[in-house]
């Protein structure tokens, strides 16, 4: 399935996340963006990844774990809605996941490769999805949602947190 999704498959906020991505073969946009980000992440030294722009934001740690936490849920939510369930999901609260995460306590190492996995795993989803599931619809956090759209908000959130790491961070 190839295609932006429309404005109907998504609720307006996520939209600041679809309209980052700039291309309509999402798997390919997925499978680049693991290419580029995995070199850009690996740059990033053990002693920057702690590094804060201010005393009460996140880590890069923490910025990266929150990425691939939420890759994890809207891949989860993406599933969930191809294979045809019909019961909404709840809410992601990101500062209740960030708080339970420790993310730094464990390596930078650690969160790139566990960006890469995650990474490959949604890249596995959306190759072998059945051209009719992209358009399957599901409610998750009170929100309308396509398969479609999950795919394109989850890479055009990992565009945005690179952008705030690349901005604010390094």
């Amino acid at each position: 399935m190839t295609g932006l999704p429309q404005r109907t498959e998504a609720a307006p906020q996520y939209f600041t996340y679809i309209d980052r991505v700039s291309g309509e073969d999402i798997r390919a946009v997925l499978d680049e963006q693991l290419v580029t980000l995995g070199a850009r992440l690996r740059s990033i030294s053990e002693e920057k990844s702690l590094y804060r722009y201010a005393p009460e934001k996140w880590s890069i740690r923490q910025v990266w774990n929150h990425v691939n936490d939420t890759e994890r849920a809207f891949l989860f939510r993406a599933m969930w809605f191809a294979r045809g369930f019909t019961a909404p999901l709840p809410g992601y609260d990101q500062e209740i996941a960030a708080a339970g995460a420790g993310a730094d306590n464990f390596s930078w190492a650690a969160h790139v490769e566990e960006f890469q996995a995650i990474r490959r795993d949604t890249l596995a989803f959306f190759r072998n999805l059945p051209d009719e599931a992209w358009m399957r619809r599901g409610i998750a956090s009170d929100n309308p949602f396509t398969v479609r759209a999950l795919a394109y908000i989850i890479a055009g959130h990992v565009s945005h947190h690179w952008s705030v790491i690349e901005d604010k961070y390094v």
